[in-house]
């Protein structure tokens, strides 16, 4: 019998695709939020998921570590699409990505004027796109989360980040 492997990573995509995978006829033998496990079995023997960080999600598949993997649109541009084809949006974990700036700070001014801006992000070849497109001068600051801090201690003028709800921005004072 030949094993289905899908490549998740735990959190908000696990959690919003656990309904698409029952309306499947998959079920998970375990929760990964509850397990320590990296491979779980399901109710399918032939389907089994394995527990990965979402940006190496690409990674695992282009390799055929695994035949499938859920991840973000981010994770997909940020790996490049090399050796990995989307053949559907499931419509999860809806969210948008965003340039912040501080409260007070004039964006447009520092464009109009050439500046050359820090940016601090996980997402650096998505930022170095939108920038380059834009034609503003960047430096990429690349950091692995809390995007926030970075402008409040002087690490940057403005973030790049994913934004759902906007709510730990605006606690920050960054819009």
């Amino acid at each position: 019998m030949t094993q289905i492997t899908l490549a998740l990573s735990k959190g908000r995509i696990f959690e919003e695709t656990l309904p698409l995978l029952a309306a499947a006829g998959i079920v998970p033998s375990e929760s990964p939020e509850s397990s320590r496990k990296l491979i779980i079995g399901t109710n399918r023997p032939e389907v089994r998921l394995i527990i990965v960080r979402a940006s190496d999600v690409p990674t695992y598949v282009q390799h055929g570590a695994a035949d499938l993997g859920i991840a973000g649109k981010d994770v997909l541009i940020e790996h490049g699409g090399e050796g990995v084809y989307q053949p559907v949006d499931l419509n999860i974990a809806k969210c948008r990505m965003m340039v912040a700036t501080p409260v007070g700070f004039d964006y447009q001014a520092a464009v109009r004027r050439g500046a050359r801006l820090r940016v601090a992000t996980k997402y650096v070849n998505t930022a170095r796109l939108h920038f380059a497109e834009k034609g503003v001068h960047v430096d990429l600051i690349k950091l692995y989360g809390s995007m926030e801090l970075a402008p409040l201690v002087g690490l940057a003028d403005v973030i790049v980040d994913l934004v759902s709800t906007g709510g730990t921005l605006k606690a920050n004072n960054l819009v």
